[in-house]
C-alpha cells in the first residue's frame, strides 16, 4: 500500500510540471503552422498542456485529440481542461489506437526518444494522417547537452551512464537528428527542419529548476536496480550538481529539434 501510494505521489508531482508546459514556450515552432477548422492528434501528450493551447489556436471549429499512455496523467488532464471543448483526452498506446477519422495535423513532443522503434511510430503516425497532412515531431538529441561551466564529475558519471542505459534499452540518444531520414523512409515529403534549442541562462526566471531537471532524472532508481550505477553514486551525483546549480552554473542548452512533412 506504501508503495502505491509513493507511486501516485510522483505521478501527481510529474503531472504539475507537465501542466506549467505551454505551446508558446515548449513547443513555439508549431504555432505558425495552426489553422483553424483543423483535426489535430497529439501523441504522448502528458496531461494536455500543450494539447489545450492547441485546441484554442484551432478553435471551436477544430479538435484536438491527445492519447497518452500513462493513465494518470490523462485523468488528471481531463480534469484540469475540462472546460475546453473541442479537447478530447485518451488513455491509449499509440500501436493500438485506431481513430475513426484521420488527422489533418499530427504532433508529438519529446516522446520518440522514449521508443526503441521510433520508425514503426512514425508508419504507424502516417496511417492516420489525411492526404495533404503535416506529421510533426518535437525531439532531442541528448549526445549534444551542453553545460556552462562543465557539471561536476559526479554528474558526468550519471550523465554518461544515463545515456548508455538508454541506448541499452533501444531508445535513441540522437533522435532529433535521425528524425529527417525517419520521416523520408517513411514516404513523407517536404520534410523540413526547425532548430527549437532550450537554452537556460542563469537569472531567467525558473533557472535553477530548469537546469535541475538532471537531478529530477536521477531521483529513479531503475539504474540502480538494473546494475548501472551505485546508488551511493547516483545520490552523489544529485548533491553534487544541486550544489553547483546554486554556485557555478551560468548556462544549460538542451539541443532540441522539429522535425515536419507531409503526407502527399
Amino acid at each position: 500500500m506504501n508503495q502505491q501510494k509513493e507511486i501516485k505521489r510522483e505521478g501527481k508531482g510529474t503531472a504539475k510540471l507537465f501542466d506549467e508546459r505551454s505551446l508558446t514556450a515548449d513547443y513555439a515552432t508549431l504555432a505558425p503552422l495552426l489553422q483553424q477548422g483543423w483535426a489535430v492528434l497529439d501523441v504522448g501528450c502528458g496531461t494536455g498542456a500543450i494539447s489545450k493551447d492547441i485546441a484554442n489556436r484551432v478553435g471551436p471549429a477544430g479538435h484536438v485529440t491527445g492519447i497518452d499512455n500513462t493513465a494518470y496523467f490523462i485523468e488528471s488532464g481531463r480534469e484540469t481542461y475540462a472546460d475546453v471543448i473541442n479537447l478530447e483526452l485518451i488513455h491509449a498506446d499509440l500501436f493500438s489506437f485506431e481513430p475513426k477519422k484521420k488527422f489533418d495535423l499530427i504532433v508529438s513532443a519529446r516522446t520518440l526518444q522514449w521508443l526503441s522503434n521510433p520508425q514503426e511510430a512514425i508508419l504507424k503516425l502516417k496511417s492516420m494522417l489525411k492526404p495533404g497532412g503535416t506529421l510533426s515531431i518535437l525531439d532531442y538529441n541528448h549526445e549534444v547537452l551542453e553545460w556552462q561551466p562543465q557539471p561536476p564529475a559526479s554528474m558526468l558519471k550519471f550523465y554518461a551512464t544515463f545515456l548508455r542505459w538508454r541506448g541499452d534499452a533501444g531508445m535513441n540518444n540522437h533522435i532529433a537528428d535521425d528524425l529527417p531520414g525517419y520521416f523520408e523512409d517513411a514516404g513523407l515529403n517536404s520534410v523540413e527542419i526547425l532548430g527549437a534549442n532550450e537554452v537556460y541562462k542563469k537569472g531567467e526566471p525558473n533557472f535553477e529548476r530548469k537546469v535541475g531537471i538532471w537531478s529530477s532524472v536521477a531521483q529513479m532508481t531503475q539504474m540502480v536496480d538494473e546494475g548501472y550505477i551505485s546508488d551511493q553514486d547516483r545520490l552523489q551525483a544529485i548533491s553534487d550538481y544541486d550544489e553547483w546549480i546554486k554556485s557555478d552554473a551560468q548556462l544549460m542548452v538542451m539541443h532540441l529539434k522539429e522535425v515536419r512533412g507531409t503526407n502527399e
